[in-house]
């Protein structure tokens, strides 16, 4: 499959009133920004996640659309939701990618690039993208 001119931004954040670090119990939620860049319209079909926390535990997600929806983008349209997760350390990384289908039944996967979760003791914040 080609690629298609879609971009994929994360902004993970971790959740301290909802994770439970005694009984290695971490929550994260993470906002999604799709964005469509290309001449075309471009439909978000189903979602493929691969997370890994710090002891080795890997979760491997698969399913149709994002949050019950399959969001069409429009030429030059966003898409933002947020969604969670729960890591069994205080760290780990998520990565994967969106299968999408153009108004001219073209399909496509667009990356999603690997991003850190990383619980805090203060509760601010603490995430960062790799490249």
């Amino acid at each position: 499959m080609s690629s298609f001119p879609m971009t994929v931004q994360v902004e993970p954040r971790f959740l301290p009133d909802q994770s439970s670090p005694e009984d290695g119990v971490y929550t994260f939620a993470y906002a999604v920004t799709i964005t469509n860049h290309g001449t075309q319209a471009a439909q978000v079909i189903a979602r493929h996640w691969l997370i890994q926390d710090a002891t080795g535990h890997t979760q491997e997600v698969r399913g149709l659309g994002v949050i019950g929806q399959q969001p069409l983008l429009a030429p030059g349209e966003t898409f933002r939701y947020t969604s969670g997760c729960r890591l069994q350390a205080a760290t780990g990384t998520m990565r994967g990618s969106f299968f999408i289908v153009t108004e001219r039944a073209e399909r496509h996967d667009v990356p999603i690039p690997m991003f850190v979760l990383e619980a805090d003791a203060g509760g601010v914040p603490a995430s960062r993208v790799l490249h």
